[in-house]
């Protein structure tokens, strides 16, 4: 299961996020897992680094690299949970717990980290759920999967360099991706997650439900993907 999470919007919760985790854990159940991608919390902005103070910028490590703050909470609680498995790449990340937790964030690729060498890609093979817990359904990150498969004319690409810890050592490494930091394609909307989200419910690919004072989506993955290949390959511009 990847879970998105707006945790205040459960209401109060006895025990904290810690229970919210533990009900999580309950809903997949022992041979489960459960995942939340993490991106990475920097601190500054990478592609605005000055040659001059590069090598004073700390280097990606995935054994350390905190989760970024702007996904709420459960990311970190997640990243940090006994047992848990961080996948390598800084901006597509994950991290997972459970028996499937290794298999899922090994050999995450760093250029095209939402292609078919990601967790994004197993997650899809594996029938998962994707749980939105009081969470946008702009934020299903799964759906950058759907952007990397889907055949379009005209991505948008973005090459960057990201210092990174690689077998030990630091070092500066060249990524390639299409640019999910807005729609792949120029002028498609910018809600289209949300309206691929839709779409896959129309279709019955997921239903909605309440847990506490949040509005709770649980889609499958692979009828969402479907879904969303589907929706940006027939898109046409205005």
């Amino acid at each position: 299961m990847l879970v998105h999470a707006g945790v205040r919007s459960v209401g109060p919760i006895v025990g904290g996020v810690n229970t919210l985790v533990h009900a999580l854990f309950d809903a997949v159940g022992a041979p489960g897992t459960l995942a939340a991608y993490v991106d990475w919390e920097l601190g500054f902005d990478p592609d605005e680094i000055d040659p001059a103070t590069a090598e004073d910028i700390p280097a990606f490590d995935a054994r350390i690299a905190r989760a970024a703050r702007e996904y709420g909470i459960l990311p970190e609680v997640l990243r940090t949970w006994p047992g848990a498995e961080r996948s390598a790449n800084p901006e597509a990340g994950i991290a997972a717990i459970g028996r499937r937790a290794a298999w899922l964030c090994a050999d995450h690729a760093l250029s095209y980290g939402y292609g078919e060498h990601s967790p994004y890609a197993k997650l899809v093979e594996a029938g998962a759920t994707v749980l939105l817990l009081g969470a946008p359904l702009e934020t299903i990150t799964l759906l950058h999967h759907a952007e990397h498969v889907a055949h379009l004319a005209r991505k948008r690409i973005r090459h960057y360099r990201r210092k990174m810890v690689v077998d030990g050592a630091e070092r500066w490494v060249e990524i390639e991706e299409f640019d999910t930091s807005v729609p792949v394609v120029e002028g498609m909307p910018d809600d289209h997650f949300a309206r691929i989200a839709a779409a896959a419910l129309a279709a019955g690919h997921g239903r909605i439900g309440r847990v506490g004072a949040a509005t709770a989506y649980a889609f499958d993955a692979a009828g969402l993907h479907r879904t969303g290949v589907a929706w940006l390959e027939n898109w046409r511009a205005p």
